[in-house]
């Protein structure tokens, strides 16, 4: 994909009460919380905030940063609450929120079900991005292959994990990636590594199916897949501390390819930080993992209605077109709802599927075994 034209561009389980929703109100304040990095929270404050308040005179959107404090988990946790004493929760939504937590919040109807909502544009939604009736997936990202086209062409880009290993051995020192505990285009690095050893079935990790003993031999052949290209990495080893640091690597041509989080490396690429010969692409026969964010509204919403009427906005072509020409991000929408021109410049990135990987037990047994078994000379300090 040419870098340079690319970047030119029914609520369930309510009590009786909350079933009815109130008309849209005029004068209406939406408290929208985030816990998301400054690029999210100003993509609301410069591009959703004043283009649904435009299209819905009188109404307001209450950007509210949430990073500190127990972040939106907090948040929930006092929404329930409130559901419980009959309270407003002084929330209307929260854009990126697992409607898991807190625990029996969705048996307690805390959050709308947006397959009953009746929002216009649920049909929208890439099937592949909804992981629960609760969470509204309107922005995502994955983790992509970025490096350097002056150095290595697109058509000559691999296209495989295999091929990604031929690459790696035949150009020794010219790729890196993070600890996969201190970023996630690392750790989702790490985590294809992994499917790959378990036949490239991501079915096989969920959280429900965690047991410490199958879990070690489930992760020990992915260990053993890195360890092996250990010596042809960088520095004959070395890992970076970050997204970020991989970036920084990359911009400096200190090294040739690195995985990177698919709206960091368009940010980069659009902020001068990486070159606009920089190329992006993704595996064909898995898809490094990603995710999406997911936004909750709650049922006893002061805003109800308006609030719900703003998660329908997120899907609109206007705003789906934004994430990805604005913040890099990948649409909650299908691709196919994207305009062509998007869809054309974007062909190269766009995934066959969406794998994820479970966090919690998993996650921690993933970093200690890489600690272990693939970088025991590399402390967590």
């Amino acid at each position: 994909m040419d870098r340079r034209s690319l970047m030119k561009l029914g609520l369930a389980g309510l009590a009786a009460p909350a079933l009815m929703r109130p008309a849209r109100a005029q004068g209406a304040t939406l408290n929208m919380y985030t816990s998301s990095d400054a690029n999210i929270s100003d993509f609301w404050s410069n591009v959703v905030k004043p283009s649904f308040e435009a299209a819905n005179p009188g109404v307001q959107i209450n950007v509210v940063i949430a990073r500190e404090g127990g972040g939106t988990q907090a948040i929930a946790e006092r929404a329930l609450a409130a559901l419980q004493t009959g309270t407003g929760p002084l929330l209307d939504i929260i854009e990126q929120h697992d409607p898991n937590l807190p625990a029996g919040g969705i048996d307690a109807g805390l959050w709308v079900d947006w397959t009953k909502a009746g929002i216009a544009n649920y049909g929208r939604v890439n099937p592949l991005a909804i992981q629960t009736n609760f969470g509204l997936p309107y922005r995502g990202s994955q983790v992509l292959l970025a490096f350097d086209t002056t150095k290595l062409g697109q058509d000559e880009a691999p296209r495989t994990w295999a091929e990604l290993v031929d690459w790696i051995k035949a150009n020794p020192g010219q790729f890196i990636y993070n600890r996969p505990d201190k970023g996630g285009s690392g750790g989702n690095f790490v985590r294809r590594a992994i499917h790959e050893a378990n036949g490239r079935d991501p079915s096989l990790f969920t959280v429900a199916n965690f047991d410490a003993a199958k879990a070690e031999g489930m992760l020990a052949g992915g260990f053993d897949i890195l360890a092996d290209l250990a010596p042809s990495l960088f520095d004959a080893g070395a890992y970076t501390s970050g997204n970020a640091n991989s970036i920084q690597l990359l911009a400096q041509g200190a090294v040739t390819m690195i995985p990177a989080w698919s709206d960091q490396a368009l940010q980069a690429i659009n902020q001068g930080v990486l070159p606009e010969t920089t190329g992006l692409v993704q595996l064909t026969d898995l898809p490094l993992a990603g995710g999406f964010s997911q936004s909750v509204v709650p049922t006893n919403a002061e805003n109800l209605d308006m609030a719900i009427a703003l998660a329908d906005f997120l899907l609109t072509p206007e705003i789906q077109t934004a994430i990805v020409t604005g913040i890099g991000g990948f649409p909650g929408v299908s691709w196919s709802e994207l305009p062509a021109d998007l869809q054309e410049r974007f062909a190269a990135v766009v995934p066959a599927s969406i794998p994820t990987f479970p966090g919690g037990d998993w996650g921690a047994a993933v970093s200690d075994g890489w600690y272990r078994n693939v970088a025991p000379n590399v402390t967590r300090d």
